[in-house]
């Protein structure tokens, strides 16, 4: 017991570095979602995330994109409380049977233009939930799905690079 603890507080942490907070990538990459935020809606984004019944890792990585590294409100870019102030949808998790009409409801309230986002494996697929007695099925059994965006979890640049290619590919459309 007494090697374990000596290990821990000797051995540094285990965890993975975080990126630099002046990443000029990531802030290229999120001044191109504001511009085109901007262009396809005429002001920022507002997302509303539902969790439909995930393990939350998913939801962590979302949390990230607030935090000072990632900071989308600098771009305009923010979470919404309400579906009926929200342009995007980003729902996580299988949808679970207790989740299908809170699902749907949330779709039905967020007003048009309004897009929906499956975010993670479980979102998608089912994940390791995929044919549970408990799950309805994947996001799009309940409600269209406009993008897919996979991982376990995907990653807070991921995320933003998702939202991009949403704004970029329903502006052509």
């Amino acid at each position: 017991m007494f090697r374990h603890i000596l290990r821990s507080l000797t051995g540094g942490p285990v965890t993975e570095a975080a990126p630099a907070p002046s990443d000029p990538a990531l802030a290229e990459l999120a001044d191109k979602l504001q511009k085109a935020a901007k262009a396809r809606l005429g002001r920022s984004l507002s997302i509303r995330e539902v969790d439909a019944g995930s393990c939350n890792g998913c939801e962590l990585e979302i949390h990230a994109l607030n935090n000072p590294i990632y900071d989308l409100e600098r771009f305009g870019i923010r979470f919404v409380a309400s579906p009926r102030h929200a342009d995007v949808l980003l729902v996580t998790g299988p949808v679970t049977k207790n989740m299908r009409e809170a699902l749907y409801r949330t779709w039905d309230a967020t007003p048009d233009p309004k897009w929906v986002i499956a975010c993670g494996d479980c979102a998608i697929g089912g994940g390791v939930f995929k044919d549970s007695y408990a799950c309805v099925g994947p996001v799009e059994e309940v409600v269209p799905v406009d993008l897919r965006i996979p991982g376990c979890p995907p990653r807070p640049a991921e995320l933003l690079a998702g939202l991009l290619a949403l704004l970029e590919t329903s502006a052509a459309t």
